[in-house]
């Protein structure tokens, strides 16, 4: 294992990784003419930008996402592309710009409706253009184009000449330039954008042409790194990393490119300095490398392997490259009670961790800056969290590289499309396998999330079987709410705002896909001045105390029903949308983050026990409750205790319609309006502490004995407890009592029930 001859190669891979590693040299500076366009072009923020960040602030077009982009597969040579290029918009069928100016400038890789792009508007074609020379040192050797992704169709031109064309928004791809450039002097490049946002089918996530509520800014065009990267003719063009602890093995399959017969590959793995393990054999063929007694790869001890890899031909290196992994293993298991847990290198650890969708105020979809990327892991492993959900967003690799080295899980989700055509399905599953190809060697993935909520589903469990075949090192989620098929490896629900449970089964896991949501606006700190959350929150104290209620039912449910895994909704506000632990500008964490972070491992012991509950008039949650009812609006008196309302009708409770999330509905309400009265007796004696148990959609007001006792504007989405004033509370009396609820509701989902109760506080808690 000690080959002597691998002593200049290691230290090559050395280097070669430090350049994907901020602080050192990760941000290569351009060979000569890297940036060599026409004339300066300015570039600023724009000042109607919403919102920047920290990091944003110190964006420049020198310093734009300088690092290696592809940490997985490094090379020593490379030119970055980023930084200023010409822009403009662009006709449907309009001939390139081949040889001219344009007359804006764009700073890549922001998308152009971002404030970092330096542009901030919309469009659904775009032409760039920009100049390049190529250093003399690159002579002899093939020039490949790569992007890392580009939103959504991409035509690129070289010199005049098309060098071929790309659909799919989130996977990279690369073109062979070499035919195309010129002996020497500039370089021209090209490339003709089209993107329709959601006025197509194409997979797009939450994107949208007109935001507002859970959809957010669109992202058009180039949002990753560009870069130049020469390669021999014989050369390394991918991996497949396949560890295998449980054998100690991992297989290194390396894919090339223009191969002879008897060219060989030689694989050596590297612990920082020390070989561990070397193997050669046959390109594109799996080598199962030995690595004894393997340093583990988990959240808590995110350990990584170096792999250096050579391509030879006569016992003479063709090519090298560098890369990564760590040895870790995820399947399904059961627990000592027998419970179906996802299992982590053999052993059940309870995964909890944020819905985190991976937008920025300042760059949309494209972080302002590899620091920025690292600081929400960090964050995130600060406030105690062992996964994170990506949301219907493929991130740059960088991204996950930093989930690697700092040890975080990644469930990873497929950007939702609207698959209503065969077209679109067939362009889904590409871009579907893509994902997958683009991001498999991550030990940080453990999940592939196929569908979520509906949205586009389509063969759900065809789906989930293929993406196992083609990658059966990790679990596959079919459908993360709404509309499971029994496929896959896990049942996945999600519930609003407070966290609900499968059911358990014999041959999946049950995990809670997304739960919370819980608003909170900081003044300064918002997208703009409205804004919404799931359940509204009036502080920082009330925040966390309510996160720790939500949690302490998580781990509740975790014994008694088996959950393996919760998803809080979200890591950071998104626009209007203020559910997340962080602002946008993740200038603000909203709860104390000590509290949130120990509740996140389990440790409730800074948590006041629950209140005890006294039940003095039930709500319709568990059983439902006779009311009388009206859908035509009655007379004025119509809550008095005197009124007659023998002509209403009787119903059991809730009232709403079908489908209503967080709620049992018994009655169907389909009109604006609904009148509910109920006579209940009150037990004698003091009822301190007195609450109003309510579930409204939307606006309803709550009469007891004639008085108006209550007003609760919006909508909930489950029931809550709110307290009625002292004033409210006066008004019931021992023996019989009126209640009397009106609801009005005007879109979506609508429901109204209520109760009274009492909370005290004790040392175990309950409901009574």
């Amino acid at each position: 294992m000690n080959d002597p001859s691998l002593s200049h190669f290691a230290a090559l891979t050395a280097a070669l990784m430090l350049l994907a590693m901020p602080g050192a040299s990760a941000g290569q500076k351009p060979a000569p003419g890297a940036s060599a366009n026409e004339k300066p072009l300015p570039w600023r923020i724009p000042r109607e930008a919403h919102m920047v960040t920290s990091w944003g602030r110190k964006v420049t077009p020198e310093n734009a996402h300088r690092e290696y982009p592809r940490p997985q597969l490094v090379r020593r040579d490379w030119m970055n592309l980023n930084g200023l290029w010409q822009y403009s918009g662009a006709g449907a069928g309009e001939a390139p710009p081949i040889g001219r100016q344009l007359p804006g400038s764009i700073l890549v890789p922001f998308p152009v409706e971002s404030a970092l792009s330096g542009v901030m508007k919309s469009a659904e074609r775009l032409w760039y253009r920009r100049t390049f020379e190529i250093p003399q040192s690159w002579g002899g050797r093939r020039l490949m184009l790569r992007f890392g992704a580009v939103d959504w169709e991409a035509a690129v031109y070289v010199n005049g000449r098309m060098v071929g064309t790309h659909r799919g928004g989130y996977d990279p791809f690369a073109f062979d330039i070499t035919g195309a450039l010129k002996r020497g002097g500039p370089q021209e490049l090209v490339v003709g954008v089209f993107d329709p946002t959601d006025n197509g089918d194409q997979p797009r996530g939450k994107q949208v042409l007109k935001p507002g509520g859970i959809m957010y800014t669109a992202t058009t065009g180039i949002w990753q790194t560009v870069w130049l990267e020469p390669v021999p003719t014989s050369h390394i063009r991918d991996l497949v990393i396949t560890p295998d602890p449980d054998h100690s093995t991992v297989g290194v399959n390396v894919l090339c490119a223009g191969t002879l017969p008897g060219d060989i590959v030689r694989v050596s793995v590297r612990s920082g300095s020390s070989v561990v393990a070397a193997s050669t054999g046959k390109p594109d063929s799996t080598l199962a490398v030995a690595i004894p007694a393997g340093h583990l790869w988990s959240p808590a001890d995110p350990f990584l392997y170096d792999i250096d890899i050579r391509l030879e031909r006569g016992g003479m290196p063709v090519d090298e490259a560098g890369s990564y992994f760590g040895m870790r293993s995820v399947r399904l298991g059961t627990d000592a009670a027998g419970k179906m847990r996802i299992l982590l290198n053999g052993e059940f650890r309870m995964e909890v961790g944020p819905l985190d969708q991976g937008f920025w105020p300042d760059g949309l979809y494209t972080p302002p800056s590899d620091e920025a990327m690292k600081s929400d892991i960090e964050q995130m492993k600060a406030l105690g969290f062992t996964m994170a959900r990506k949301h219907v967003k493929v991130e740059p690799d960088r991204w996950y590289y930093w989930a690697d080295r700092l040890g975080l899980l990644v469930w990873q989700d497929m950007p939702s499309g609207n698959n209503r055509t065969p077209e679109s399905r067939v362009q889904f599953e590409t871009e579907l396998d893509r994902m997958v190809e683009a991001h498999r060697n991550h030990p940080s993935i453990i999940m592939w999330v196929v569908f979520n909520e509906g949205w586009g589903e389509y063969d759900a469990a065809r789906l989930a079987g293929h993406v196992k075949q083609l990658d059966p090192t990790r679990l596959v989620n079919d459908a993360s709410g709404w509309d499971d098929v029994h496929a896959g490896d896990v049942h996945d629900i999600h519930s609003y705002p407070k966290p609900k449970s499968p059911a358990a089964e014999s041959g999946r896991a049950i995990v809670l896909g997304e739960f919370g949501g819980l608003g909170l606006a900081i003044p300064g700190h918002t997208w703009k001045k409205e804004h919404w959350g799931y359940q509204g929150m009036e502080s920082r104290v009330e925040l966390t105390s309510k996160y720790e209620s939500f949690m302490r039912t998580v781990y509740q449910m975790k014994d008694d029903s088996g959950l393996s895994a919760a998803v809080y909704t979200q890591l950071t506000d998104v626009e209007v949308e203020c559910n997340g632990l962080l602002t946008y500008d993740r200038a603000v964490v909203k709860p104390e983050p000590g509290r949130i972070a120990a509740v996140n491992q389990g440790d409730f012991s800074r948590v006041p026990p629950p209140p005890v509950v006294f039940v003095v008039v039930p709500t319709s949650e568990l059983n439902g409750q006779e009311w009388r009812y009206t859908l035509e609006k009655p007379p004025a008196d119509w809550f008095s205790p005197a009124f007659d309302y023998a002509e209403w009708k009787t119903g059991i409770g809730g009232f709403g319609t079908e489908g209503t999330p967080g709620a049992v509905v018994r009655t169907q309400w389909k009109t604006p309006d609904i009148w509910l009265r109920r006579d209940v007796s009150i037990p004698r004696g003091e009822l301190a502490g007195l609450n109003v148990r309510i579930h409204h959609d939307e606006d309803a007001e709550l009469y007891i004995n004639g008085t108006l006792a209550g007003s609760y504007a919006g909508y909930t989405s489950d029931y809550e407890d709110v307290r009625l004033s002292r004033e409210a509370a006066d008004l019931l009396k021992p023996g019989r009592n009126t209640i009397a609820l009106h609801c009005r509701q005007t879109k979506g989902g609508q429901y109204i029930d209520c109760g009274l109760e009492t909370l005290t506080q004790s040392a175990s808690g309950g409901r009574h």
